[in-house]
């Protein structure tokens, strides 16, 4: 018995590292956003409600609709559900286990009257959990509860961030057509008084063909942005799910953004972002298998007993039902499957380095998405002033062309270039400034924007 004692404490003493709660690994997060990207401890863009950020009412009702409705996130939703139910099931396991058994039946021999015996036990069984298989096992669906969690957040997030893509993408589309729709009915103008002049020899039958040509092409465009529109409102249909429909929405010019972007310190990333905490708590499971592995390399010891009632004990039934009890312990060392045991030790600490390599890559990821957004949010600001700059320019030398072609001192084709350019230029202002709003909505993508900080803390209490 001493011996075994003492086996029995050398095996604990052994086995004290897996019971070691996961601690994160050290990750190096200087210079994560880029060189030179200004870095504060304060609460970045991420942490702000998508209310905050999204104040236009017909974007924030398409948001709230998808929310509801998204069949992804529903889907997300019971995901977190399943874990949820294999969480439970892991904690009731380090409990003791209770079954009823009854059981019953008829014995007759020749003549003699009909035998009636019957047992009612309810049986106990109990793993005494000494090297923490169990408590790792607890750990793992912990980790894997809070991992469907943060999935079902990415896909919020996600979700978001689409929403408000779409909507800002139908917002441009919207301006383009509307600038392009303006300029066909200056071309028209423009159509007419080259007719006129024509008719009074001031031109010739070749540039009113050429204008008439740009117009067209012009009318043309009308269709396809009218097609991109139509293409846009289903895909932003089916996110909010729904069939396809018109969607109600703002104007480009009525959008308003914070002017200052910050972006916090890395660190608050890893606390913020789904994709980076989903990533760790893979490593979290990972380093719990790795723990519940190796727990199986030491014995378990087992509990078990039954107490109930029967009449069939022969002889010592003197009345209809006597009270049975019993009660054993078993231990039970693995040998001959100790090498395979092991062998499931090398390959978690292989899952479990792998897992890691996996999380600082997220890491890296991450912080280049920030760079990306920023650099676009940053160049599509820089630009504004230029281009404002550049169609100011480009309406005065219209006019001129215009001007000077009806004195007959300038040709039709100044005049059909300087409206080409001007109509570009307008159109790229247009897109300069859906580019610098997707700049916005990725960044808060990046940064983990659309938490709902309440809900999070109630969860994580569980």
């Amino acid at each position: 018995m001493k011996k075994f004692i003492v086996i029995l404490s050398a095996a604990i003493m052994c086995s004290c590292g897996i019971y070691k709660p996961y601690t994160r690994p050290e990750v190096m997060t200087d210079d994560l956003y880029g060189a030179g990207v200004e870095t504060a401890d304060t609460l970045n863009l991420g942490y702000l409600g998508w209310r905050e950020l999204f104040t236009d009412p017909q974007l924030q009702a398409l948001i709230e609709q998808g929310l509801a409705y998204n069949t992804d996130l529903q889907s997300a939703q019971w995901r977190v559900k399943e874990a949820e139910a294999s969480l439970k099931t892991a904690r009731l396991s380090l409990l003791p286990s209770f079954n009823l058994a009854p059981q019953g039946g008829v014995t007759s021999f020749e003549d003699h009257r009909p035998n009636w015996t019957w047992t009612a036990p309810v049986t106990a069984s109990w793993e005494i959990d000494i090297f923490g298989r169990l408590l790792n096992g607890k750990r793992r669906a912990k980790a894997l509860y809070a991992q469907s969690q943060e999935y079902r957040q990415a896909v919020q997030t996600q979700l978001i961030a689409s929403v408000a893509n779409l909507y800002y993408t139908l917002l441009m589309l919207d301006s383009q057509y509307n600038v392009s729709k303006q300029t066909a009915a200056k071309w028209r103008e423009s159509v007419e008084t080259m007719r006129a002049m024509m008719q009074a020899g001031m031109t010739n039958d070749a540039g009113v063909k050429q204008m008439e040509a740009n117009y067209y092409a012009i009318e043309a465009s009308l269709f396809d942005l009218e097609e991109q529109i139509r293409n846009v409102e289903n895909s932003l249909s089916s996110l909010l799910g729904e069939a396809p429909t018109r969607i109600v929405r703002g104007s480009l010019d009525g959008q308003d953004f914070p002017e200052e972007l910050t972006v916090g310190v890395p660190v608050q990333m890893l606390s913020n972002r789904p994709d980076v905490r989903s990533s760790e708590l893979n490593l979290v499971q990972a380093f719990y298998s790795t723990a519940e592995a190796r727990s199986a390399l030491y014995p378990s010891l087992t509990l078990s007993g039954t107490f109930g009632w029967t009449n069939s004990l022969g002889s010592m039934v003197s009345n209809p039902g006597k009270m049975i009890f019993s009660a054993a312990a078993s231990l039970v060392q693995p040998i001959f499957n100790a090498g395979a045991n092991r062998a499931r030790v090398k390959i978690a600490k292989a899952q479990q380095e792998e897992a890691l390599l996996s999380f600082q890559q997220t890491l890296l990821n991450a912080g280049a998405e920030v760079n990306n957004a920023l650099t676009q949010v940053q160049t599509a600001r820089s630009k504004t002033s230029l281009r404002r700059k550049q169609i100011a320019a480009l309406e005065r030398a219209v006019e001129s062309t215009e001007l000077l072609m009806r004195h007959g001192t300038s040709t039709y084709l100044e005049v059909l270039t300087a409206q080409q350019s001007l109509l570009s230029s307008q159109l790229t202002q247009i897109s300069d400034r859906f580019d610098e709003i997707q700049g916005i909505v990725n960044l808060y993508q990046a940064l983990g924007g659309g938490r709902d900080m309440d809900t999070d803390e109630t969860e994580e209490s569980k």
